[in-house]
């Protein structure tokens, strides 16, 4: 399930994509961004319960540094 994105910086999701509950991953530094995916597993089996729908890998970078974001987009049924 990709999200299009429209170059604006929004993020457009497939018909019927749902969420209640938002997970912010990011880094900057070298052995930070390599470890990225490693935090993002973790965390996942950290909440068995949470029903991921959708995750979005942004990149960003100015002059000296690199910035790597995974956003991951998810239903928490405890979050009522």
């Amino acid at each position: 399930m990709a999200p299009s994105n429209s170059g604006s910086g929004s993020v457009t999701f497939k018909p019927g994509v749902r969420f209640n509950s938002v997970k912010i991953f990011s880094a900057t530094m070298m052995a930070e961004r390599e470890q990225l995916g490693a935090r993002v597993t973790a965390w996942m089996h950290e909440h068995p319960g949470y029903q991921l729908t959708e995750c979005v890998v942004t990149q960003s970078s100015d002059e000296a540094f690199h910035c790597l974001t995974i956003t991951v987009f998810y239903v928490d049924d405890s979050a009522h």
